[in-house]
């Protein structure tokens, strides 16, 4: 009975102009076309959102203080780490997408 965190998002183009206010965009060069950057976008934007959700602490920002672990699209499941005042916890993320839209949830790694 652990509590969990969950965010849903539709995959948009609208992630492109607000990406570098969540992540570090340089991240992103390697891949292949806009649909596959709004994709990971959408999954990493969603895993953060869901770490906010699970977490409740105020102050928290997205662009320094969580950092999403690369992943590739197929594994479906990634960790995060979040530094927040001085202490580091880590977090294990599941996504699935489904007609347009991206699930994220997630638990105590």
């Amino acid at each position: 009975d652990q509590p969990i965190g969950i965010d849903i998002e539709k995959q948009r183009d609208k992630i492109l102009k607000i990406a570098h206010k969540f992540t570090p965009l340089k991240e992103y060069h390697t891949l292949a076309n806009d649909e596959a950057v709004i994709r990971k976008l959408t999954i990493v934007w969603g895993a953060k959102e869901s770490i906010y959700k699970l977490l409740s602490i105020p102050g928290l920002l997205f662009l320094h203080h969580i950092n999403v672990h690369d992943f590739d699209f197929e594994a479906m499941q990634t960790t995060a780490k979040v530094d927040y005042h001085g202490k580091t916890s880590v977090y294990q993320l599941h996504y699935l997408e489904f007609e347009g839209f991206t699930c994220v949830y997630t638990q105590n790694a």
